[in-house]
C-alpha cells in the first residue's frame, strides 16, 4: 500500500469534511441521503449486483496499474492528493488505452480510479493533478454508491420503456438524479483545485476538455465569455433547447464547469479552505438534513438570480418559497427516521454521519 507523502509543500487539509467542497445542491442530497438510518448500507449491497471485485479484476487484466514503477508520476499525483485531502489509504489508479478523455472513480468498498489514455495524453502534469484530486474528491464524498443506483435505474427505465406510466416516473427519478449528479462534478471540479492547489492548472484542463490540447490557440477570458453568452441565451426558445440538451447528460458542460469553478474561486470559497477554515469531519453528524436542503434550493435561487436567461427569470419567485418548504420537508422526514432508529435501539439514537 502507498503512503500519502507529498512530493512538495501544499496545504493538508487535516480532518477536511467532503462538506466543505460540495455544492449546496449535491451537499444536501447527500446530507439526506446519509441521514436515513441504514440507506447507505441498502446503496452498497445494491452496488454490489454490478460487482465491485469483477471491475477490478477486468482492469488489473486490461490496463496498467500505476505505482512506482509504472506512471510513476501519476502515481505521486494520487499520493499527494490523498494525503491533501487526509484521506488514510490512497486510492489505486489505472491507465486504460482508450483515445476518449475520461476518468472515473468506481467503487464503494475499495474504491478505485481509472484515467484513459486520451485523458492522460491531453493534459499537463498539474492539469493532470487536478484531475486526480478530482476523482479522489468523489471517493471523499461517497458519490461512487449513489451513481450506481442512477445506473441501475437508468438500466431500469431501458428495459421498462414500452410500460408508459412505469417509464415516466423512472424517467422522472433519473432526470432527478442527473441533475444531483451535475452537481457532484461541480463539487469535485473544487476537490480538484483543492488538491493540486493551482487554479490555473484546473481551468486549462477544462479549456482543454473542450477544446483539445491546443491551449495556445485558446484564451481563458474568451472562454469564460462563452459561458456568459450561453447563459443569457436568447428568447424561451433558447432557454427550452439548453434543458432539453441536459437531458441524458451526467456532467454539465465544460464552460458551464469552467464559469462555476471561477466564481467559486473569486468569491474567497477557495483561498478561505486553503486558510484552514472548513468544515471537519467531526460535525458531519450534526449537519442538519433541513439546513441542508434550504441551503441547496437558496443556491438555486442565486444562480437563477444571476442568470440573463429569460425563462428562469419567470421563476425566481418560485425559489424562495421552495427553500423553506424543501427545509421544513426533510426537517420532519429527518426526525422521523431519527425517533424510528431511537425507538430500534432502546433510546439510542440512530442517526448516521
Amino acid at each position: 500500500m502507498a503512503t500519502n507523502t507529498p512530493d512538495r509543500t501544499r496545504v493538508r487539509l487535516a480532518d477536511i469534511s467532503s462538506r466543505a467542497y460540495e455544492h449546496p445542491a449535491d451537499r444536501g442530497a447527500l446530507v439526506a441521503l446519509r441521514s436515513l438510518r441504514g440507506f447507505d448500507e441498502v446503496f452498497k449491497r445494491l452496488s454490489g449486483l454490478f460487482n465491485e471485485r469483477a471491475l477490478r479484476l477486468m482492469f488489473l487484466a486490461s490496463a496498467v496499474r500505476v505505482s512506482e514503477q509504472q506512471f510513476p508520476d501519476v502515481h505521486n499525483y494520487v499520493r499527494d492528493a490523498a494525503y491533501v485531502l487526509d484521506l488514510d489509504e490512497v486510492p489505486e489508479l489505472y491507465v486504460q488505452q482508450n483515445p476518449k478523455p475520461n476518468a472515473m472513480a468506481i467503487g464503494s468498498q475499495r474504491p478505485f480510479i481509472v484515467m484513459t489514455t486520451g485523458l492522460f495524453n491531453l493534459l499537463e502534469a498539474e492539469e493532470q493533478r487536478f484531475v486526480v484530486g478530482h476523482e479522489v474528491g468523489h471517493i471523499l464524498s461517497g458519490h461512487a454508491v449513489y451513481r450506481t443506483m442512477l445506473l441501475a435505474l437508468i438500466r431500469l427505465a431501458a428495459r421498462v420503456a414500452w410500460i408508459p406510466l412505469g417509464y415516466i416516473g423512472l424517467r422522472a427519478i433519473v432526470t432527478a438524479l442527473e441533475e444531483w449528479y451535475r452537481k457532484s462534478e461541480l463539487s469535485c471540479d473544487r476537490a480538484g483545485v483543492l488538491a493540486a492547489q493551482d487554479p490555473d492548472a484546473a481551468k486549462r484542463a477544462l479549456m482543454k476538455m473542450a477544446g483539445g490540447s491546443r491551449l495556445v490557440e485558446m484564451n481563458p477570458d474568451s472562454f469564460l465569455e462563452q459561458a456568459a453568452e450561453y447563459d443569457r441565451g436568447g428568447d424561451a426558445r433558447d432557454s427550452m433547447l439548453k434543458i432539453l440538451n441536459l437531458v441524458g447528460h451526467t456532467h454539465p458542460f465544460a464552460v458551464i464547469r469552467m464559469a462555476e469553478l471561477d466564481r467559486w474561486i473569486k468569491d474567497g470559497s477557495y483561498q478561505r479552505i486553503i486558510d484552514g477554515e472548513y468544515l471537519r469531519r467531526g460535525t458531519d453528524r450534526d449537519a442538519s438534513v433541513g439546513e441542508e436542503a434550504r441551503n441547496a434550493a437558496n443556491s438555486y435561487r442565486e444562480s437563477w438570480e444571476r442568470t440573463a436567461d429569460p425563462l428562469i427569470g419567470t421563476l425566481r419567485d418560485v425559489a424562495g418559497s421552495a427553500a423553506d418548504a424543501g427545509g421544513k420537508l426533510f426537517d420532519t422526514v429527518a426526525d422521523r427516521w431519527k425517533s424510528a432508529g431511537r425507538r430500534e435501539n432502546g433510546g439510542e439514537s440512530g442517526n448516521r454521519s
